[in-house]
């Protein structure tokens, strides 16, 4: 040996360790490790029993990326998961930076563990000299991110207790029935469990390291700097008292990892795999169901667990049971009972159990949601909400689940064509007194104008629909509509439930736009804008869709028309522009100075009509355009401006409710008009 080796900055492995006690170590590893991959091979076949969405790819390497797909892949695993994307855009009292420091630090440790067992365990040794030296002081360091997050996560809990939340439990296992509108923070035994095993090895570790310092000092000992700091109070050690630290610590490492499938923090390994294999959809989009999978199943939509994607049944294992959907549910905050992180543990409980999810999840909270996907845009790993609960929706509808005045309006839509059972023939109402051109025609056009049923049904919708087509005229754009032969998008009966109906107006439209040849359409309306720009696609379309907010924009930015002041105007964000098509730029560009509410763009407050909600009655202390309203009054405009007819219809009958100030409610294109009139 060359004795200069002794001088290399490193750490001896196994130090002080005889053959017999590393043969147990590795055989208490083995069956630690085996009884966890015991327990995870156990919920897979759980998520086998679900619908293939790759049913050519199966076993383990159903759950791999494919040569077609490892690029989204990736790309969801850098800006999900390690860039924690969704965590950190979350709302202040989620305990965002709690949660960064406990992930950030776990990670760390686990590449410092990483990078120890590769040069354990490979003929490559880098583990020393400068590269040790900075590997100590590296993971010294960050191993107090997760310290910090830990202590900080259960004086969060303590304060909650503190305040009289309860904290026992029947099982140890089992998540609480806690009043969550008072206490968000989860108290389940499980959940202190971990924490508090993670706390300890944290600590532990540390210790750890002061005893091996202690034990076996060498002059490179100060770059480990919390260990060396604990070690100088510690004095010297016997070899014996550190195998009696380290032997503790590796028992509780791998008791962690035997009890961290039952534990809710697996969700920082299953949430890596959920996220990076998340479907490839905008979030707008449903799954068009197939009239021959009707046929093979005998069924409409979601009956029971196995019958959503695989995909979808790793989401629920994946969830964090972190409250943010819940947080942010309009439904939840007016006092339903709709509960989207309850929802989730019920629909993964149903799953285990084989039952069906209706009655498990109760139909009042089913169709109380209003599919604003705050929920799904609140979620730290992707679980796609509204796609769980419409696909359960879907087959209520068709089991005669549904009555009263939504029933009324599916009736309406399928006979008529228009979801407020407007005649064909009066959608060309709107058009009196202005030279509208229409497709039947025969002339040329670059834009068909989709009206929509409330654009040409609703009174003030239909302001905003003259509004668009005069800016069009006087900014030169060549545009048609399709008046009578327009028909719903169907986008209410989907979302209600009625899936076929909405095929079958599909169906139907894109038929007509092919007969037109139709390129671009431009529409008022966020839903239809929805529908026709992310579901169409699957029948047949290949058009251009825009919302009005963004053709007009571009008008104004190109000098073709001139923006309107806005002293003193607040935007509403319609949930289906700015959250689930993520367009809050363009109404902004539209009328430039505007006021936001507290909760704006991406994370707008919904007004309550989406999801067929518009149909369905409800108390009007449990509106949750009544909770936007006071949002919006707060504000202090005297003028709310918006860009959907839903939430037009909504507010218009809210604002009156929450405060005595008239209040102007316009459309954007309504206040570009009078700016282009004067």
């Amino acid at each position: 040996m060359n004795p200069n080796e002794s001088l290399v900055p490193t750490r001896e492995e196994f130090l002080y360790f005889s053959l017999p006690e590393k043969l147990l170590f590795y055989v208490l590893t083995f069956l630690a490790l085996g009884y966890a991959a015991q327990q995870v091979w156990a919920r897979v076949k759980l998520w086998q029993t679900g619908r293939p969405t790759a049913p050519l790819r199966e076993g383990w390497k159903y759950w791999l990326p494919t040569r077609e797909s490892a690029s989204q892949w990736w790309q969801n695993l850098l800006v999900y998961v390690l860039a924690q994307k969704k965590v950190r855009s979350s709302r202040k009292k989620s305990g965002a930076p709690m949660h960064l420091l406990i992930f950030y630090g776990f990670v760390s440790l686990f590449i410092a563990t990483t990078l120890l067992g590769i040069n354990t365990y490979s003929p490559i040794k880098f583990h020393q000299g400068n590269y040790y030296l900075l590997y100590e002081a590296t993971f010294d360091t960050l191993g107090l991110l997760l310290l910090v997050g830990l202590v900080w996560a259960i004086g969060r809990r303590l304060i909650a207790v503190k305040q009289g939340a309860p904290v026992a439990a029947a099982t140890l296992f089992e998540n609480q029935k806690i009043d969550q509108r008072r206490y968000p923070v989860s108290h389940a035994p499980a959940d202190w469990l971990a924490l508090g095993m993670l706390l300890v090895l944290t600590l532990n570790g540390y210790w750890l390291e002061a005893a091996r310092i202690s034990a076996n000092p060498k002059p490179w000992d100060s770059w480990s700097w919390v260990g060396h700091a604990i070690a100088r109070s510690m004095g010297t050690i016997s070899p014996e008292a550190y195998k009696a630290i380290w032997w503790f610590h590796i028992l509780l490492v791998l008791v962690f990892f035997a009890v961290l499938p039952k534990l809710r923090i697996r969700h920082i390994v299953l949430a890596i795999f959920a996220t990076a294999g998340k479907p490839n959809l905008p979030m707008g989009k449903l799954r068009t169901i197939p009239m021959e999978e009707v046929e093979q199943t005998e069924q409409v939509g979601v009956k029971t667990a196995k019958d959503y994607s695989r995909w979808h049944l790793m989401s629920l294992d994946a969830c964090m049971e972190c409250g943010r959907c819940t947080e942010v549910c309009p439904a939840w905050n007016v006092g339903k009972v709709l509960n989207p992180k309850q929802l989730v543990q019920d629909a993964r409980a149903a799953m285990e159990s084989g039952e069906d999810l209706a009655p498990k999840l109760t139909e009042e909270a089913l169709w109380q949601c209003t599919t604003c996907h705050a929920c799904v845009e609140a979620c730290p790993v992707l679980i796609r909400h509204v796609d769980l609960i419409v696909d359960v929706r879907r087959n209520l509808v068709s089991e005669g689940a549904l009555s009263g005045p939504a029933a009324t309006m599916l009736r309406q839509t399928a006979s008529t064509g228009n979801a407020w059972g407007a005649p064909a023939n009066e959608r060309e109402k709107w058009m009196a007194g202005l030279e509208v051109p229409l497709c039947r025609d025969g002339g040329s056009f670059e834009y068909l104008f989709w009206v929509g049923c409330a654009g040409a049904t609703d009174p003030a919708a239909m302001k905003t629909t003259r509004a668009v087509a005069e800016l069009l005229t006087k900014a030169g754009i060549s545009f048609a509509c399709l008046g009578r032969e327009e028909a719903c998008t169907g986008d209410p009966a989907r979302r209600t439930g009625e899936e076929f109906l909405f095929q079958e107006k599909a169906e139907q439209n894109v038929g007509v736009f092919q007969k037109y040849s139709v390129k671009k359409v431009v529409t008022a309306c966020p839903h239809c804008f929805n529908s026709l720009k992310n579901e169409y696609g699957d029948f047949g379309a290949t058009m251009e869709v825009f919302h009005h907010t963004q053709l007009l924009g571009d008008l104004v930015d190109a000098g073709r028309l001139k923006t309107a002041e806005s002293p003193n105007v607040v935007f509403h964000d319609p949930c289906y522009l700015g959250r689930v098509n993520d367009e809050a730029g363009a109404p902004r560009r539209t009328i430039p100075g505007m006021k936001n509410p507290p909760n704006h763009s991406a994370k707008t407050r919904c007004c309550g009509a989406g999801g067929g909600r518009m149909w369905m009655e409800e108390p009007p202390n449990e509106r949750p355009s009544n909770a936007r309203a006071e949002e919006l009054v707060a504000t202090g405009a005297d003028t709310v401006a918006m860009g959907c007819p839903f939430c037009r219809i909504m507010l218009d009958a809210a604002i009156p409710q929450v405060t005595e100030k008239p209040m102007r409610l316009v459309d954007l294109a309504e206040l570009l008009q009078e700016a282009n009139q004067k």
